[in-house]
């Protein structure tokens, strides 16, 4: 049997092929029957240019219904698809380019001349563009191309997708997932969170990561449902959704700027099934307030790149404020100690998992993916849990400094790294405090060599273009020296307490 990922989708199409899959804000639709059609054109148009299954597309795109289709195509093709954030600097772009050798690029038209000049012919490498508004020598191809109904033969642990993730040491990681990591996600998320006939999904999440592409897509897919598409996250527009609609995904930001819409009220979202939060943790005054507002609970969940969902509050039962609920079906894990060893429940550690939905480890980094997963499997997350006696998880902390911001994840060495570089810099240390709307965000503080006066204009300036915006500082003060313990480490943990009222 075909383990392609796009055949279990095929499979559960509805029965009525001029059923609606995607509905943009102007009321344009795209069927399921124009999807399935489209997607295996553009596969063939992926063969055109060279590629072959295995091969890696790499796409830096404004979401769109087409962006989701080239993803589709990547699959029918057997390529594996690496979507990057539209933040990512030419810097960080040409290390992703480097890194993976993809045989074909696909850009925004507008970034076309400077991917050309990056690339370089490297790698034997194609290009094509993609505009947010279905521009593009893309669809120009796509236009000219044939009916093509072939689905490439996989087996379950052929290669997906590789999405790139910061790394502690400022080396950006690929996690390489396969299509049977994302099946399995995505079947037990669909039956754990009730997906049903009649189901409408508010689409407004971006699509290169693995919330908006693989949970958002892959539930409505799996359940034959249309999708609100929203190019970006709008709250007056998603507020006028929500009558439609019975299921809406977001990070917490989505929610505390619903809150601040005076029609949020429970007769507006009396046909709303499920609202659910994820990639950030989600304030205990948002979650309250809400319930508050609403009349409804927020379901909260945990996950990561590198295995997709892992836990996720129940759908009977009692949502908790702070908790991330129970592993899903299929996963397994413990709380454990430096060594692996299982603490007791209730106690801080280190959650370790394994599970269908892991990972096979990170592109091109043997020795980074052994140190990763212990001797018995589990692979350890590197996040900070309790584990309560019947089995509820809560995330207290994260082992590597890992900052959330806005639902995208940051690493502090990365930018102290950058920081370190600035003349008239000593040395500097990156932290996450509490924020309104972005759930964490990032702090700097810099000790000054003396040789030169510097502003906080002065650092955030010179790392304007050399990271993504969600990665920039929002407040950056100067110390004298930074805090550290006996053996010489930054107590970042003092800092994070010093500085965590900054945004309230």
């Amino acid at each position: 049997m075909n383990a392609n990922l796009y055949t279990l989708f095929q499979r559960r199409f509805p029965a009525d092929p001029k059923a609606c899959c995607f509905e943009k804000p102007d009321g344009s639709k795209t069927s399921y029957a124009a999807l399935d059609r489209d997607s295996g054109r553009l596969a063939g148009v992926l063969r055109a240019t060279g590629v072959v299954p295995g091969d890696r597309v790499m796409v830096q795109v404004e979401k769109s219904v087409e962006a989701a289709l080239l993803y589709l195509a990547c699959l029918r093709a057997g390529a594996v698809y690496l979507p990057l954030n539209t933040a990512y600097t030419e810097r960080e772009v040409e290390y992703f380019f480097e890194d993976a050798e993809p045989k074909l690029v696909v850009c925004a038209p507008q970034s076309r001349s400077a991917m050309a000049a990056m690339m370089k012919g490297r790698f034997d490498a194609q290009l094509h563009t993609l505009g947010g508004d279905a521009s593009g020598s893309l669809l120009d191809a796509l236009a000219q191309a044939p009916e093509d109904d072939r689905v490439a033969e996989l087996e379950g642990d052929d290669l997906a997708a590789i999405l790139y993730t910061s790394g502690t040491t400022g080396r950006s990681k690929g996690a390489m997932l396969s299509h049977d990591n994302l099946a399995s996600n995505a079947l037990a998320l669909h039956e754990i969170w009730g997906w049903r006939e009649g189901d409408v999904l508010i689409h407004a999440l971006p699509v290169f990561h693995v919330h908006g592409l693989f949970v958002a897509i892959h539930c409505a897919l799996l359940n034959g449902s249309p999708m609100l598409f929203l190019s970006r996250f709008d709250a007056a527009a998603v507020v006028e959704m929500i009558p439609r609609a019975t299921v809406l995904m977001g990070v917490p930001t989505f929610y505390t700027r619903l809150l601040e819409r005076p029609e949020l009220n429970p007769e507006l979202c009396a046909g709303m099934r499920l609202f659910i939060s994820g990639s950030a943790p989600l304030l205990e005054e948002t979650f309250t307030e809400f319930e508050q507002r609403t009349g409804q609970r927020i379901l909260e969940r945990y996950g990561m790149t590198e295995a997709g969902m892992i836990t996720s509050n129940p759908l009977r039962g009692e949502r908790v404020a702070g908790s991330v609920g129970y592993f899903l079906p299929g996963v397994c894990g413990r709380v454990a100690d430096d060594q692996g060893q299982e603490v007791p429940r209730g106690t801080p550690g280190v959650l370790e998992i394994t599970g269908p939905n892991v990972f096979s480890g990170y592109w091109r980094m043997p020795e980074k993916t052994a140190a990763e997963f212990r001797a018995d499997g589990h692979f350890i997350t590197g996040d900070i849990a309790t584990m309560a006696e019947d089995g509820r998880i809560a995330i207290v902390g994260r082992a590597k400094d890992l900052i959330i911001s806005g639902g995208f994840n940051v690493y502090p060495k990365e930018i102290e790294l950058l920081i370190d570089e600035i003349e008239g810099v000593k040395e500097s240390a990156v932290v996450g405090v509490q924020h309104p709307d972005f759930g964490e965000a990032v702090v700097v503080m810099v000790v000054t060599d003396g040789a030169k006066t510097l502003s906080e204009t002065d650092i955030v300036g010179q790392l304007a273009d050399r990271l993504a915006k969600f990665k920039q500082p929002k407040r950056v003060f100067f110390l004298p020296e930074l805090p550290r313990n006996t053996m010489g480490k930054v107590q970042k943990n003092q800092l994070r307490e010093s500085y965590g009222d900054t945004f309230r």
